[in-house]
């Protein structure tokens, strides 16, 4: 796809961070925008500064864990704009460390709500409708770094991106196989200037003696800092798009992560805790 003016955009996770900037991207190529969010006052707020720009804006306050809600902002999209020719199933939250087994059920639920079942309920609703439509159009799943590699401590995150990772890959040869007009892309950031830190979501149990948990947080607070800003995202995003990219990758220096994992699987090699550490931690 390389004509985007008048093209309506359909982007969940709108409010903040690389949603956000997402949607000032594409307004700056003249797309049309249906917003969707959670945080009703950001959101309004984000739509009320493109709106101001001449932008045609529709904003959906949308729990995209919810199917019925996610069925709501197609229809609505529809009836505003008549079309949707992108879709980027950005919405996500974090996690605060803990060992795998100290997560409770809730707090699994609660992080694959937001990042897994949001995805598999933007795919249901909206993929038969863009294939409907007969026309070009791209789907980006928001996925991270961190669903290619595998991370201690952070278990429902990584395991929720593993899986939108896995389920954009079968959207994608699902695509091909029907020869659709649709393409499908995996976007794959490492550390980014968002706030899904913020809103992790602690677990029920406060740190004690966890002192690799403690370690793991201040530093990605610290890579925080220096992380990579969303515009820059949404830049890599709209080249993905025009290029019919699949994995849309931000932070090249983190495919040494992913290497060493593959090469420990087709190795057959256990990985060495000690290693992960050390390279995620950049020592």
């Amino acid at each position: 796809m390389n004509d985007f003016q008048g093209k309506v955009a359909v982007i969940t996770g709108a409010a903040s961070g690389i949603g956000r900037a997402l949607a000032f991207r594409f307004a700056k190529e003249g797309m049309r925008l249906v917003l969707a969010d959670i945080e009703e006052i950001n959101l309004d707020a984000t739509a009320k500064e493109l709106q101001a720009t001449g932008v045609e804006v529709l904003s959906v306050k949308v729990n995209v864990a919810k199917p019925a809600e996610v069925e709501t902002l197609a229809n609505r999209a529809l009836n505003r704009f008549g079309s949707i020719d992108i879709l980027c199933n950005n919405a996500g939250v974090g996690a605060k460390p803990r060992a795998t087994w100290e997560y409770t059920q809730s707090d699994w639920e609660w992080v694959f709500g937001a990042n897994f079942w949001s995805v598999v309920n933007g795919l249901h609703t909206f993929v038969p409708i863009m294939i409907r439509q007969g026309t070009e159009g791209h789907i980006v799943n928001t996925a991270a770094m961190s669903g290619l590699v595998g991370l201690p401590n952070f278990a429902p995150y990584v395991a929720s991106k593993h899986a939108v990772v896995a389920i954009t890959e079968s959207l994608h040869y699902e695509l091909g196989f029907r020869k659709t007009k649709l393409k499908a892309s995996v976007l794959c950031p490492g550390y980014v200037t968002t706030r899904i830190a913020e809103g992790a979501r602690p677990a029920a149990e406060d740190l004690r003696d966890a002192t690799l948990e403690v370690q793991l947080m201040e530093e990605a607070k610290a890579r925080a800092q220096t992380a990579l800003p969303p515009e820059a995202v949404a830049e890599s995003v709209l080249d993905g798009i025009r290029k019919e990219k699949f994995y849309i990758l931000t932070h090249p220096e983190r495919k040494a992560d992913f290497a060493w994992r593959a090469a420990n699987i087709m190795e057959e090699r256990n990985p060495d805790p000690q290693a992960l550490l050390n390279g995620w931690l950049g020592n």
